[in-house]
């Protein structure tokens, strides 16, 4: 997962991620990685359209967006 948040900061490319949220919501963002710092990422949401911060170990799962998952 670290491998596709760097190539994702390296080439700007939108990721999609799946979050379990503080509150235990799961939720589906597109996100944009500006920085990874230790177990954070700063990122701007495409959904909520600000910036926003993620923790790492609250990220189930990421994907680039826009891909055939069956494909990839």
């Amino acid at each position: 997962m670290n491998r596709q948040l760097e190539r994702a900061l390296k080439e700007n490319r939108a990721i999609e991620i799946i979050y379990l949220s503080g509150n235990e919501c799961f939720s589906k963002r597109t996100i944009l990685v500006r920085e990874l710092k230790g177990s954070y990422i700063k990122a701007y949401c495409l959904q909520r359209k600000q910036p926003r911060i993620f923790k790492l170990d609250s990220i189930l799962a990421v994907s680039f967006a826009g891909t055939d998952r069956k494909n990839a």
